[in-house]
């Protein structure tokens, strides 16, 4: 009787005590039930493969496909009226958005969030960037094995994916920029009370797709969305790889994104985020300055205004 007339909406999870970026997962997972049962809904949470940069050899790259085949799978496979997707580390975020986008169920993305920025004596540090720049030092001798280890608690302070614009920071720009996920969503941080707050407002909202039957990922994942994403991807100083995903992404989406019309749209959009590893700051203090949306606003002349996003505007 539970389930009586209640809209069922699945929690598509890619915790993982293997994957540190989503390690945190089950409370924003906990959160979203709540915005589910609040708005009238039924929620039910299942386990997705999970790919962690961190732990995972060769690469997790040869994986990707595997777990979009895995979201889809699951989410053809069981009767749900929505999807939230929690994701976080740098391939299970395309990864869920592929398999959402074969699916074709009204799906809504809530990313994991960057950790807080590290800091170390004088200077705030990066994960990733400065990792590899400070182990290089401790191979030449300039740093001693006590100082690496202070580095390392200094760098990884919170939960969450690396907090430079690394692939994990720049694929939580791309969903929300394509719109699939809430307006604000891609630079809270990891810790942040926000960031829970968007999860439930995120279960919401999955309700109310679910009851209108809509909008869709094919009604979202738009040749105009992937514009919109790839100026914003220009803009921010994305990573490389998301290239390669947003290309996969469109393909799930039924559509061909040449490298010829990155190259286009990057001739004609400016370089607006001074964020590691290609400026200064981290994904902390871009999200005080305003994260995406400031980003989206400033852009907005060059971008396709009319582009549906998840919240159904």
């Amino acid at each position: 009787l539970v389930f009586d007339g209640r809209p069922v909406v699945g929690i598509a999870n890619s915790w993982s005590e293997l994957t540190n970026c989503n390690a945190h997962l089950r409370t924003v997972a906990d959160a979203v039930k709540r915005g589910v049962w609040s708005a009238g809904g039924f929620p039910l949470e299942f386990p997705t493969i999970s790919l962690g940069e961190v732990l995972m050899k060769p690469t997790t790259m040869l994986f990707r496909n595997l777990m979009a085949m895995d979201v889809e799978e699951c989410i053809r496979a069981y009767p749900l009226d929505a999807v939230v997707l929690l994701s976080g580390c740098d391939k299970t975020i395309p990864a869920m958005l592929m398999g959402a986008a074969s699916a074709d169920v009204p799906a809504v993305m809530v990313t994991g969030g960057p950790m807080l920025r590290g800091h170390w004596r004088t200077e705030d540090l990066g994960s990733g960037t400065d990792a590899w720049r400070l182990w290089a030092e401790r191979r030449a001798g300039r740093l001693t094995d006590e100082e690496l280890c202070e580095v390392e608690s200094c760098m990884s302070r919170s939960s969450g994916h690396c907090m430079v614009m690394g692939t994990a920071s720049t694929m939580a720009s791309m969903a929300e920029a394509l719109g699939m996920t809430l307006p604000g969503n891609a630079a809270i941080p990891a810790p942040d009370s926000r960031r829970l707050a968007m999860a439930e407002l995120a279960g919401r909202r999955a309700v109310e797709m679910a009851r209108a039957g809509g909008p869709r990922p094919s009604e979202i994942l738009t040749a105009e969305a992937f514009d919109n994403a790839i100026r914003a991807d220009m803009a921010i100083g994305g990573s490389t790889n998301a290239i390669i995903h947003l290309v996969a992404m469109a393909g799930r989406a039924g559509m061909e994104l040449p490298l010829s019309r990155f190259d286009e749209l990057s001739r004609t959009t400016p370089f607006l985020v001074n964020v590691s590893p290609s400026g200064k700051y981290l994904m902390e203090d871009f999200f005080y300055a305003g994260g995406l949306p400031v980003v989206l606003k400033e852009l907005l002349p060059l971008l396709h205004r009319g582009a549906l996003t998840v919240n159904g505007r």
